[in-house]
Protein backbone atom coordinates (compact mmCIF):
# COMPACT_ATOMS: atom_id res chain seq x y z
CA UNK A 1 0.00 0.00 0.00
CA UNK A 2 1.42 3.36 -1.05
CA UNK A 3 1.52 5.87 1.81
CA UNK A 4 2.60 9.50 1.66
CA UNK A 5 2.32 12.24 4.22
CA UNK A 6 -0.06 15.04 3.25
CA UNK A 7 2.64 17.47 4.38
CA UNK A 8 5.18 16.05 1.95
CA UNK A 9 6.29 18.48 -0.76
CA UNK A 10 7.54 15.83 -3.19
CA UNK A 11 6.10 15.66 -6.71
CA UNK A 12 5.05 12.03 -6.28
CA UNK A 13 3.30 12.73 -2.97
CA UNK A 14 1.45 15.66 -4.52
CA UNK A 15 0.42 13.42 -7.42
CA UNK A 16 -0.83 10.71 -5.07
CA UNK A 17 -3.04 13.05 -3.07
CA UNK A 18 -4.48 14.85 -6.10
CA UNK A 19 -4.97 12.12 -8.74
CA UNK A 20 -8.47 10.62 -8.90
CA UNK A 21 -8.20 7.14 -7.38
CA UNK A 22 -11.36 5.83 -9.08
CA UNK A 23 -9.97 6.61 -12.52
CA UNK A 24 -6.52 5.34 -11.62
CA UNK A 25 -7.82 1.99 -10.33
CA UNK A 26 -10.14 1.57 -13.33
CA UNK A 27 -7.31 2.22 -15.79
CA UNK A 28 -5.14 -0.25 -13.89
CA UNK A 29 -7.91 -2.87 -14.10
CA UNK A 30 -8.13 -2.51 -17.88
CA UNK A 31 -4.37 -2.97 -18.21
CA UNK A 32 -4.51 -6.11 -16.03
CA UNK A 33 -7.49 -7.46 -18.01
CA UNK A 34 -5.63 -6.82 -21.26
CA UNK A 35 -2.59 -8.67 -19.91
CA UNK A 36 -4.67 -11.72 -18.97
CA UNK A 37 -6.49 -11.78 -22.31
CA UNK A 38 -3.17 -11.59 -24.18
CA UNK A 39 -2.39 -15.13 -23.01
CA UNK A 40 -5.77 -16.30 -24.31
CA UNK A 41 -5.96 -14.52 -27.67
CA UNK A 42 -2.39 -13.99 -28.88
CA UNK A 43 -1.08 -17.60 -29.06
CA UNK A 44 -3.93 -18.63 -31.39
CA UNK A 45 -2.98 -15.87 -33.84
CA UNK A 46 0.74 -16.71 -33.59
CA UNK A 47 0.06 -20.36 -34.41
CA UNK A 48 -1.76 -19.34 -37.60
CA UNK A 49 1.39 -17.70 -38.97
CA UNK A 50 3.64 -20.51 -37.69
CA UNK A 51 5.29 -18.23 -35.13
CA UNK A 52 6.29 -19.13 -31.59
CA UNK A 53 3.16 -19.35 -29.40
CA UNK A 54 4.00 -16.35 -27.24
CA UNK A 55 5.39 -14.23 -30.08
CA UNK A 56 2.71 -11.53 -29.81
CA UNK A 57 2.57 -11.76 -26.01
CA UNK A 58 6.28 -10.96 -25.77
CA UNK A 59 5.96 -8.06 -28.20
CA UNK A 60 3.03 -6.59 -26.29
CA UNK A 61 4.79 -6.91 -22.95
CA UNK A 62 7.67 -4.89 -24.35
CA UNK A 63 5.31 -1.93 -24.78
CA UNK A 64 3.35 -2.48 -21.56
CA UNK A 65 5.96 -1.01 -19.16
CA UNK A 66 6.42 1.94 -21.52
CA UNK A 67 2.66 2.49 -21.55
CA UNK A 68 2.49 2.45 -17.75
CA UNK A 69 5.40 4.90 -17.51
CA UNK A 70 3.68 7.16 -20.05
CA UNK A 71 0.49 7.22 -17.99
CA UNK A 72 2.41 7.88 -14.77
CA UNK A 73 4.60 10.61 -16.28
CA UNK A 74 1.81 12.50 -18.05
CA UNK A 75 -0.56 12.27 -15.08
CA UNK A 76 1.97 14.17 -12.94
CA UNK A 77 2.19 17.19 -15.26
CA UNK A 78 0.53 20.59 -14.89
CA UNK A 79 -2.01 21.92 -17.38
CA UNK A 80 0.66 24.12 -18.91
CA UNK A 81 2.90 21.17 -19.70
CA UNK A 82 -0.02 19.03 -20.90
CA UNK A 83 -0.96 21.74 -23.40
CA UNK A 84 2.60 22.08 -24.67
CA UNK A 85 3.06 18.33 -25.06
CA UNK A 86 -0.28 18.15 -26.89
CA UNK A 87 0.78 20.86 -29.37
CA UNK A 88 4.15 19.25 -30.04
CA UNK A 89 2.59 15.81 -30.29
CA UNK A 90 -0.13 17.01 -32.65
CA UNK A 91 2.31 18.75 -34.99
CA UNK A 92 4.60 15.72 -34.97
CA UNK A 93 1.67 13.39 -35.63
CA UNK A 94 0.49 15.42 -38.64
CA UNK A 95 3.99 15.36 -40.12
CA UNK A 96 4.23 11.60 -39.60
CA UNK A 97 0.81 11.11 -41.21
CA UNK A 98 2.02 12.99 -44.29
CA UNK A 99 5.15 10.81 -44.40
CA UNK A 100 2.95 7.71 -44.06
CA UNK A 101 1.03 8.58 -47.22
CA UNK A 102 4.27 8.42 -49.24
CA UNK A 103 6.38 5.83 -47.43
CA UNK A 104 3.90 3.87 -45.34
CA UNK A 105 3.01 0.19 -45.63
CA UNK A 106 -0.32 -0.62 -47.27
CA UNK A 107 -2.28 -3.30 -45.42
CA UNK A 108 -5.82 -4.35 -46.42
CA UNK A 109 -6.11 -1.34 -48.72
CA UNK A 110 -5.11 1.25 -46.10
CA UNK A 111 -1.81 3.09 -45.76
CA UNK A 112 -1.57 3.84 -42.04
CA UNK A 113 1.67 2.30 -40.83
CA UNK A 114 5.36 3.19 -41.00
CA UNK A 115 7.82 0.33 -40.61
CA UNK A 116 10.44 1.39 -38.05
CA UNK A 117 12.18 -1.95 -38.05
CA UNK A 118 11.41 -3.05 -34.52
CA UNK A 119 7.69 -2.29 -34.87
CA UNK A 120 5.14 -0.65 -37.16
CA UNK A 121 4.01 2.79 -36.01
CA UNK A 122 0.48 4.03 -36.75
CA UNK A 123 0.76 7.83 -36.34
CA UNK A 124 -2.99 8.43 -36.73
CA UNK A 125 -3.59 6.73 -33.37
CA UNK A 126 -1.90 9.65 -31.63
CA UNK A 127 -3.90 12.34 -33.42
CA UNK A 128 -6.97 11.78 -31.21
CA UNK A 129 -5.67 12.71 -27.74
CA UNK A 130 -3.36 15.47 -28.96
CA UNK A 131 -5.94 17.13 -31.21
CA UNK A 132 -8.60 16.99 -28.49
CA UNK A 133 -6.40 18.86 -26.01
CA UNK A 134 -5.26 21.38 -28.64
CA UNK A 135 -8.89 22.02 -29.67
CA UNK A 136 -9.90 22.52 -26.03
CA UNK A 137 -7.07 25.04 -25.60
CA UNK A 138 -8.15 26.96 -28.72
CA UNK A 139 -11.80 27.04 -27.68
CA UNK A 140 -10.80 28.24 -24.22
CA UNK A 141 -8.64 30.96 -25.78
CA UNK A 142 -11.62 32.09 -27.88
CA UNK A 143 -13.66 32.52 -24.70
CA UNK A 144 -10.86 34.24 -22.77
CA UNK A 145 -9.71 36.69 -25.43
CA UNK A 146 -12.13 38.50 -27.72
CA UNK A 147 -9.78 38.77 -30.71
CA UNK A 148 -8.35 35.25 -30.44
CA UNK A 149 -9.40 33.18 -33.52
CA UNK A 150 -9.89 29.94 -31.62
CA UNK A 151 -12.82 28.69 -33.69
CA UNK A 152 -11.10 29.42 -37.00
CA UNK A 153 -7.75 27.84 -36.09
CA UNK A 154 -9.51 24.82 -34.61
CA UNK A 155 -11.59 24.37 -37.77
CA UNK A 156 -8.48 24.58 -39.97
CA UNK A 157 -6.63 22.00 -37.88
CA UNK A 158 -9.71 19.78 -37.78
CA UNK A 159 -10.10 19.96 -41.57
CA UNK A 160 -6.42 19.15 -42.11
CA UNK A 161 -6.65 16.19 -39.73
CA UNK A 162 -9.79 14.88 -41.40
CA UNK A 163 -8.26 15.15 -44.88
CA UNK A 164 -5.14 13.23 -43.84
CA UNK A 165 -7.25 10.51 -42.20
CA UNK A 166 -9.49 10.10 -45.23
CA UNK A 167 -6.49 9.91 -47.57
CA UNK A 168 -5.17 6.83 -45.71
CA UNK A 169 -8.18 6.02 -45.67
CA UNK A 170 -9.37 5.62 -42.06
CA UNK A 171 -13.09 6.35 -41.92
CA UNK A 172 -13.53 5.00 -38.39
CA UNK A 173 -10.88 7.30 -36.93
CA UNK A 174 -12.33 10.18 -38.97
CA UNK A 175 -15.76 9.59 -37.44
CA UNK A 176 -14.32 9.55 -33.91
CA UNK A 177 -12.39 12.81 -34.45
CA UNK A 178 -15.43 14.47 -36.06
CA UNK A 179 -17.86 13.40 -33.33
CA UNK A 180 -15.54 14.43 -30.49
CA UNK A 181 -14.70 17.81 -32.05
CA UNK A 182 -18.40 18.49 -32.61
CA UNK A 183 -19.09 17.43 -29.00
CA UNK A 184 -16.59 20.00 -27.77
CA UNK A 185 -18.24 22.64 -29.96
CA UNK A 186 -21.62 21.65 -28.55
CA UNK A 187 -20.33 22.13 -24.99
CA UNK A 188 -19.17 25.60 -26.04
CA UNK A 189 -22.80 26.46 -26.76
CA UNK A 190 -23.04 26.65 -30.55
CA UNK A 191 -26.37 27.70 -32.18
CA UNK A 192 -28.87 25.00 -33.17
CA UNK A 193 -28.59 25.84 -36.87
CA UNK A 194 -24.90 24.93 -36.71
CA UNK A 195 -25.89 21.59 -35.18
CA UNK A 196 -28.20 21.04 -38.16
CA UNK A 197 -25.50 21.93 -40.66
CA UNK A 198 -23.06 19.50 -39.06
CA UNK A 199 -25.73 16.82 -39.01
CA UNK A 200 -26.34 17.21 -42.74
CA UNK A 201 -22.60 17.36 -43.41
CA UNK A 202 -22.03 14.16 -41.45
CA UNK A 203 -24.75 12.41 -43.47
CA UNK A 204 -23.23 13.63 -46.75
CA UNK A 205 -19.76 12.42 -45.74
CA UNK A 206 -21.26 9.04 -44.86
CA UNK A 207 -22.98 8.71 -48.24
CA UNK A 208 -19.84 9.77 -50.12
CA UNK A 209 -17.71 7.31 -48.13
CA UNK A 210 -20.19 4.52 -48.90
CA UNK A 211 -20.04 5.05 -52.67
CA UNK A 212 -16.39 6.09 -52.98
CA UNK A 213 -14.66 3.63 -50.64
CA UNK A 214 -15.26 -0.06 -51.48
CA UNK A 215 -14.21 -1.39 -48.07
CA UNK A 216 -16.69 0.93 -46.32
CA UNK A 217 -19.46 -0.23 -48.66
CA UNK A 218 -18.55 -3.87 -48.05
CA UNK A 219 -18.65 -3.49 -44.27
CA UNK A 220 -21.99 -1.68 -44.28
CA UNK A 221 -23.49 -4.22 -46.67
CA UNK A 222 -22.28 -7.10 -44.53
CA UNK A 223 -23.84 -5.45 -41.48
CA UNK A 224 -27.22 -4.86 -43.12
CA UNK A 225 -27.26 -8.21 -44.91
CA UNK A 226 -25.59 -11.54 -44.29
CA UNK A 227 -23.00 -11.56 -41.51
CA UNK A 228 -19.34 -11.61 -42.51
CA UNK A 229 -17.13 -14.57 -41.61
CA UNK A 230 -15.50 -12.59 -38.78
CA UNK A 231 -18.80 -11.59 -37.20
CA UNK A 232 -20.20 -15.12 -37.56
CA UNK A 233 -17.19 -16.50 -35.69
CA UNK A 234 -17.46 -13.73 -33.10
CA UNK A 235 -21.12 -14.55 -32.40
CA UNK A 236 -20.17 -18.22 -32.23
CA UNK A 237 -17.62 -17.33 -29.53
CA UNK A 238 -20.32 -15.62 -27.47
CA UNK A 239 -22.58 -18.64 -27.90
CA UNK A 240 -19.79 -21.04 -26.95
CA UNK A 241 -18.83 -19.08 -23.84
CA UNK A 242 -22.30 -18.77 -22.39
CA UNK A 243 -22.62 -17.25 -18.93
CA UNK A 244 -19.43 -18.46 -17.26
CA UNK A 245 -17.16 -19.22 -20.23
CA UNK A 246 -15.20 -22.28 -21.24
CA UNK A 247 -12.29 -21.38 -18.97
CA UNK A 248 -8.91 -19.65 -19.47
CA UNK A 249 -7.15 -21.06 -22.53
CA UNK A 250 -9.99 -23.46 -23.31
CA UNK A 251 -11.56 -21.46 -26.13
CA UNK A 252 -11.85 -23.17 -29.52
CA UNK A 253 -13.57 -20.59 -31.74
CA UNK A 254 -10.64 -18.16 -31.31
CA UNK A 255 -8.49 -20.57 -33.33
CA UNK A 256 -10.41 -19.65 -36.49
CA UNK A 257 -11.44 -16.09 -35.58
CA UNK A 258 -9.56 -13.49 -37.69
CA UNK A 259 -8.05 -10.57 -35.74
CA UNK A 260 -8.81 -12.32 -32.45
CA UNK A 261 -5.99 -10.38 -30.77
CA UNK A 262 -7.08 -6.94 -32.02
CA UNK A 263 -10.56 -6.10 -33.32
CA UNK A 264 -12.26 -9.19 -31.84
CA UNK A 265 -10.51 -9.68 -28.53
CA UNK A 266 -13.82 -8.96 -26.77
CA UNK A 267 -15.18 -12.15 -28.39
CA UNK A 268 -12.25 -14.11 -26.96
CA UNK A 269 -13.11 -12.76 -23.50
CA UNK A 270 -16.73 -13.86 -24.05
CA UNK A 271 -15.77 -17.39 -25.04
CA UNK A 272 -13.30 -18.10 -22.26
CA UNK A 273 -14.67 -15.98 -19.40
CA UNK A 274 -18.37 -15.68 -20.19
CA UNK A 275 -21.03 -12.99 -20.29
CA UNK A 276 -20.44 -11.85 -16.71
CA UNK A 277 -16.78 -11.11 -17.47
CA UNK A 278 -17.81 -9.11 -20.54
CA UNK A 279 -20.30 -7.15 -18.47
CA UNK A 280 -17.50 -6.49 -15.97
CA UNK A 281 -15.31 -5.06 -18.73
CA UNK A 282 -18.17 -2.84 -19.91
CA UNK A 283 -18.70 -1.63 -16.34
CA UNK A 284 -15.02 -0.63 -16.01
CA UNK A 285 -15.21 1.41 -19.22
CA UNK A 286 -18.49 2.96 -18.04
CA UNK A 287 -16.93 3.92 -14.70
CA UNK A 288 -14.11 5.77 -16.46
CA UNK A 289 -16.54 7.67 -18.71
CA UNK A 290 -19.09 8.53 -16.02
CA UNK A 291 -16.49 9.44 -13.38
CA UNK A 292 -14.66 11.72 -15.80
CA UNK A 293 -17.87 13.47 -16.83
CA UNK A 294 -18.83 14.00 -13.19
CA UNK A 295 -15.44 15.53 -12.47
CA UNK A 296 -15.81 17.79 -15.51
CA UNK A 297 -19.23 18.95 -14.28
CA UNK A 298 -17.66 20.17 -11.03
CA UNK A 299 -15.16 22.41 -12.83
CA UNK A 300 -15.48 26.05 -13.85
CA UNK A 301 -12.29 26.01 -15.93
CA UNK A 302 -13.41 25.75 -19.57
CA UNK A 303 -10.19 24.11 -20.75
CA UNK A 304 -10.51 21.35 -18.15
CA UNK A 305 -14.18 20.80 -19.03
CA UNK A 306 -13.56 20.57 -22.78
CA UNK A 307 -10.34 18.53 -22.56
CA UNK A 308 -11.77 16.06 -20.03
CA UNK A 309 -15.05 15.64 -21.93
CA UNK A 310 -13.26 15.26 -25.26
CA UNK A 311 -10.68 12.75 -24.06
CA UNK A 312 -13.18 10.53 -22.28
CA UNK A 313 -15.69 10.81 -25.16
CA UNK A 314 -13.01 9.54 -27.56
CA UNK A 315 -12.05 6.76 -25.15
CA UNK A 316 -15.66 5.71 -24.61
CA UNK A 317 -16.71 5.99 -28.25
CA UNK A 318 -13.81 3.84 -29.43
CA UNK A 319 -14.69 1.23 -26.80
CA UNK A 320 -18.35 1.19 -27.83
CA UNK A 321 -17.52 0.89 -31.54
CA UNK A 322 -15.18 -2.04 -30.91
CA UNK A 323 -17.56 -3.98 -28.66
CA UNK A 324 -20.65 -3.18 -30.77
CA UNK A 325 -19.02 -4.43 -33.97
CA UNK A 326 -17.94 -7.59 -32.15
CA UNK A 327 -21.58 -8.29 -31.22
CA UNK A 328 -22.97 -7.33 -34.67
CA UNK A 329 -24.54 -4.15 -33.33
CA UNK A 330 -22.48 -1.94 -35.67
CA UNK A 331 -20.52 -2.38 -38.92
CA UNK A 332 -17.08 -3.91 -38.36
CA UNK A 333 -14.25 -1.40 -38.08
CA UNK A 334 -10.55 -1.93 -37.50
CA UNK A 335 -10.58 -0.14 -34.16
CA UNK A 336 -8.76 -1.43 -31.07
CA UNK A 337 -10.34 -1.90 -27.66
CA UNK A 338 -8.42 0.71 -25.58
CA UNK A 339 -5.74 -0.71 -23.27
CA UNK A 340 -6.81 -4.29 -24.07
CA UNK A 341 -6.30 -5.02 -27.78
CA UNK A 342 -2.91 -5.96 -29.19
CA UNK A 343 -0.83 -3.23 -30.83
CA UNK A 344 2.03 -1.02 -29.70
CA UNK A 345 0.67 2.13 -31.34
CA UNK A 346 -2.87 1.71 -30.00
CA UNK A 347 -1.59 0.89 -26.50
CA UNK A 348 0.77 3.87 -26.35
CA UNK A 349 -1.82 6.24 -27.86
CA UNK A 350 -4.43 5.11 -25.34
CA UNK A 351 -1.84 5.62 -22.59
CA UNK A 352 -1.19 9.17 -23.78
CA UNK A 353 -4.91 9.94 -23.67
CA UNK A 354 -5.41 8.32 -20.27
CA UNK A 355 -2.31 10.01 -18.82
CA UNK A 356 -3.55 13.41 -19.97
CA UNK A 357 -7.01 12.65 -18.59
CA UNK A 358 -5.59 11.75 -15.17
CA UNK A 359 -3.50 14.94 -15.16
CA UNK A 360 -6.36 17.22 -16.17
CA UNK A 361 -8.78 15.74 -13.61
CA UNK A 362 -6.39 16.01 -10.66
CA UNK A 363 -7.69 17.98 -7.67
CA UNK A 364 -6.89 21.69 -7.85
CA UNK A 365 -4.74 21.16 -10.94
CA UNK A 366 -5.82 24.62 -12.18
CA UNK A 367 -4.10 26.14 -9.13
CA UNK A 368 -0.77 25.24 -10.74
CA UNK A 369 -1.83 26.91 -13.98
CA UNK A 370 -0.57 30.44 -13.29
CA UNK A 371 0.98 30.76 -16.73
CA UNK A 372 -1.69 30.21 -19.36
CA UNK A 373 0.84 29.43 -22.07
Amino acid sequence: MIAFSRNSKSVIANWWWTVDKTLLISVGLLIVIGSFLSFSAYPAVANKINAESYHFVKKQFVFLPLACLTIFFLSMLSLKHIRRIAVLGFVGTLLMMVVTLFYGDTIKGATRWIDLGFFSLQPSEFVKPTFIVVAAWLFDGQRRYQDFPGYLVSFILFSLTLILLLLQPDVGMSVVVLVVWFFQLFLMGIPLWVVGVFGVGFAVVGVVAYFMLPHVQARINSFSGEMSYQVMKSMKAFESGGIFGTGPGEGVVKMSLPDAHTDFIFAVAAEEYGVFACLGIIVVYAIIVIRSMLLACKENNLFIILATSGLVASFGLQSVINMASTMHLAPTKGMALPLISYGGSSLLAASVGVGMLLAITRKNVHAEDRDYA
